[in-house]
């Protein structure tokens, strides 16, 4: 059989999503032979997933599966090598080699290119851009030789902007922002929106410049020197343009195909150009004269033309440019008419300034249909808003972005409901799927390709699945098909110490940010390594990164800890002295310890090092990990007390510090059943007896409050110790990703009563080890801020950014009678229309 010729030139991910559907569709006539001319030295990869390349640096994590079509006879991919010029005429094209190809149909897959404003500078060395993985390599390159804090600096303040800023600070870069406009993300978010978003990513350590352009670029010996439109001058090692991007659209001018306006490949609905043998799709299309700049709509233009060259009439029915992501830890969202552009629209916002919460949904003039809405700081209702778009709400708007409202479940959303715009799934698809029997994620994402590109549908999917009677995988996540638990084992008995080596021999991908904290976790529950040491930093969130908790404003909190709530005069004195210093606002927590706020990053060793010296260690009041053991005075001073409760609770406090677990771990040690120390409603409670002490497990406190169960009672003091170190290791050992102590035990086959035979009675004959692994703990503590004041790389991490505040936070004050005042939060725009 004669096959037809078509040549693709382009292998982004848009190109080879073409491939794969033509193939898909043509591979029982095999109508077409395809050559795919790829200019970069690797075939297609994730294009979207760029800022994942940083830290692992391995360009397989990011390669699109099937992207080299092993087995396809009908396929000639031609990596390294691309289009020189196209003959219309004769319908061929010359490659970059010199070899003259002839075609059928073409396909103008070329994307787009990274836009460079015109300043003066600009192709200095140092100035890079954000769009290949070269691109990487090469701003890889520069930081490492500027060294830790060095300045980074990013034009253009958008969403790559801010996934090239973040790439930077993961870089050990100090990273700004340059934005001309007054916001950033402005093309995603609006003003009340671009406020929230400023104070949690300076938070985080970017430094936000907006309303201001850069005026000149001039290289130095020592780096660049960059100054903006306000007189601002940044000396810089690396400098990235974020600034947009231009379709690539110069092979097509060359060839006298007819270009839009505004640029790109002009062409009609079915994606056809002006030559009815040429087809553009992805970024470099424009559509009826407008080009989509995300992956979504690519994909939609790419089915197009394989629907079409099979015989087709598709057309492209519009695109949905709501995008969601998860920068540095900050949840971003919008969707539909997000700025309210629809004559008559209604806005609902519902701002918490304290939270870093920001919500909006736009109506229609009725307030009945969802036309749009914004999310940022909490993006969690995205994924059942979305769908909504255009549709009549399934309650009052305000309850649907309330952290208290009631959420409309994916099962009240229409069959014809578009639950992945990426690949324009909608809910019956993958109803559909589940009843032909794709009982997990991975199964529904192979039949309906749901979920396979930026993942933001996921939550519904998996919602769809549980609603239809599915038992679901324990899956940690995309990357690893283990659970938790089992992930402990394996590296448990494999010795495996890095998270690359772990996702490499036992996962897929480059990981995320619910796998990487919790492979930090299990390292560091099963090795005594700081969790700053080498790799294991990059795995850390903000809070394990700095070891202080961060606040609402920004700045840091100092947990010293003291055991049983034990503290000596002089180290009280220090505190004060601290906090008097450093200007830090002081507040004794309900965990007896004394807690200071208002540090900033740069002040933390310093602070510490004073604390250290006075004998005084990390509270880990940061960590998922203990956090106090609470105490009444217990015999030594209670006339009621029959127990020495605070000697057992700094014991306690003492072997157990520094334990990394699934979540953060709370004891509570009364001297008698009075219980002053509130022992029932933590993880871990004991209370005296005139028998001994009566040992309680799986309390919490929290949104869903748990009174602790007797697990045994009347215990001697090597006995109490010795089971406590059973139950921890198991639940450490067995329990899910964020999984408190209370619904663990509920989760039990068999609840507590198996607990007993498992710590009690040795039931499963694991007590020896299970007490090995938490005498290999408590022989290997060592206090993380100690370990940073020693190692002058982990002190290196501890930077400020150069417009760092020089005083103390004006959000926490007193009068002159000592009362704190209440915080005045002020610079949210008058917008709301509604309020929490």
């Amino acid at each position: 059989m004669n096959n037809k010729s078509v040549v693709v030139i382009g292998h982004g991910m848009v190109g080879h999503r073409f491939v794969e559907a033509l193939r898909a569709r043509d591979r029982e006539t095999a109508q077409w032979r395809v050559t795919v001319l790829c200019e970069e030295a690797l075939p297609a990869y994730d294009r979207v997933g760029l800022s994942s390349y940083v830290g692992s640096w391995d360009a397989k994590e990011l390669a699109l599966a099937g992207n080299d079509y092993p087995g396809d006879e009908l396929v000639d991919l031609r990596v390294g090598e691309g289009a020189a010029s196209i003959d219309k005429a004769a319908r061929t094209v010359t490659t970059t080699t010199g070899e003259v190809l002839a075609y059928d149909a073409l396909v103008m897959a070329t994307g787009s290119y990274a836009f460079v404003p015109p300043v003066p500078g600009h192709d200095s060395d140092g100035c890079f851009v954000y769009r290949t993985l070269d691109d990487l390599d090469g701003i890889r390159a520069r930081a490492e030789r500027a060294g830790q804090g060095a300045v980074g600096v990013v034009v253009g303040g958008g969403l790559l902007g801010l996934e090239a800023a973040n790439a930077l600070k993961l870089m050990g870069m100090t990273p700004h922002v340059v934005e001309y406009n007054p916001r950033l993300m402005p093309a995603q978010v609006d003003e009340g929106g671009g406020v929230v978003l400023e104070r949690l990513v300076t938070a985080l350590g970017l430094v936000v410049h907006t309303a201001v352009s850069t005026s000149s670029i001039t290289e130095g010996p020592e780096g660049i020197s960059v100054e903006l439109s306000d007189g601002t001058v940044l000396d810089a090692a690396v400098l990235v343009f974020s600034a947009g991007v231009r379709p690539r659209d110069q092979l097509a001018r060359d060839a006298g195909l007819d270009v839009a306006e505004r640029g790109g490949i002009l062409t009609d609905l079915g994606c056809r150009t002006s030559d009815p043998d040429v087809y553009a799709i992805g970024e470099c299309a424009a559509v009826e004269g407008r080009c989509y700049g995300l992956v979504a709509p690519g994909y939609t233009t790419a089915e197009i033309v394989a629907d079409r060259m099979l015989g087709g009439a598709a057309e492209f029915p519009g695109a949905d440019l709501s995008t969601k992501l998860k920068l540095m830890g900050v949840d971003v969202a919008s969707f539909g008419d997000a700025h309210g552009q629809t004559p008559g629209a209604l806005e609902v916002v519902l701002s918490d300034a304290a939270k870093g919460t920001y919500a909006k949904l736009v109506l229609s003039d009725d307030a009945k249909t969802l036309l749009g809405g914004i999310l940022v700081g909490d993006a969690s209702a995205y994924s059942s808003l979305r769908p909504l778009v255009g549709r009549e709400l399934p309650g009052d708007p305000a309850s649907l972005i309330s952290p208290a409202g009631e959420k409309p479940g994916a099962g009240s959303l229409p069959d014809d409901a578009e639950v992945c715009s990426c690949n324009g799934v909608t809910k019956g698809a993958i109803c559909g799927a589940i009843a032909d029997g794709a009982c997990d994620i991975a199964a529904v994402k192979a039949c309906t390709n749901a979920g396979t590109t930026c993942g933001g549908c996921l939550p519904t999917v998996k919602a769809l699945l549980a609603s239809s009677g599915v038992v679901m995988s324990k899956a940690l996540c995309e990357h690893f098909a283990q659970s938790r638990a089992e992930l402990f084992e394996i590296v448990q008995a494999t010795g495996t110490r890095t998270f690359s080596a772990l996702i490499a021999k036992y996962g897929k991908g480059s990981g995320c940010d619910i796998c990487k904290p919790v492979v930090a976790s299990i390292l560091a529950s099963t090795d005594s390594d700081h969790i700053l040491h080498r790799s294991q930093a990059s795995l850390q969130d903000t809070n394990d990164h700095f070891l202080a908790n961060i606040q609402k404003n920004g700045t840091y909190s100092v947990v010293p800890r003291m055991p049983g709530g034990e503290c000596t005069p002089e180290q009280l004195i220090v505190i004060g002295e601290v906090a008097r210093d450093f200007g830090l606002y002081t507040k004794v927590t309900g965990g007896q310890r004394i807690d200071l706020f208002g540090a900033r990053v740069e002040q933390l060793p310093a602070i510490w090092k004073r604390l250290v010296d006075a004998g005084m260690e990390s509270g880990q009041a940061y960590g998922k990990s203990l956090r106090t053991v609470k105490s009444c005075v217990g015999s030594t001073w209670c006339r009621y007390g029959v127990q020495d409760s605070v000697g057992m609770a700094v014991n306690l406090e003492n072997r157990y510090r520094g334990l990394r677990s699934p979540h953060k771990l709370k004891f509570g040690v009364s001297g008698c059943a009075r219980e002053c120390a509130e022992a029932r409603g933590k993880d871990v409670g004991i209370i005296a007896t005139e028998n001994g002490w009566n040992l309680y497990v799986g309390g919490n406190g929290g949104q869903s409050p748990k009174h602790a169960q007797l697990l045994a009672g009347g215990l001697d003091d090597e006995t109490l110790v010795r089971y406590i170190d059973r139950y921890l290791m198991f639940y450490i050992r067995t329990a899910d990703r964020l999984q408190r102590t209370a619904p663990w035990v509920e989760a039990l086959d068999g609840g507590l009563d198996h607990l007993k035979e498992v710590v009690c009675e040795d039931s499963l004959g694991i007590a020896a080890e299970l007490e090995a692994a938490m005498a290999k703990h408590v022989d290997g503590y060592r206090d993380e801020w100690a370990g940073v004041l020693e190692d002058p790389e982990k002190l290196s991490r501890f930077v400020s950014f150069v417009n760092a505040p020089e005083e103390a936070d004006p959000t926490v004050a007193f009068d002159e009678s000592g009362v704190r005042k209440v915080p005045v939060l002020i610079g949210m725009p008058a917008i709301l229309t509604a309020r929490e």
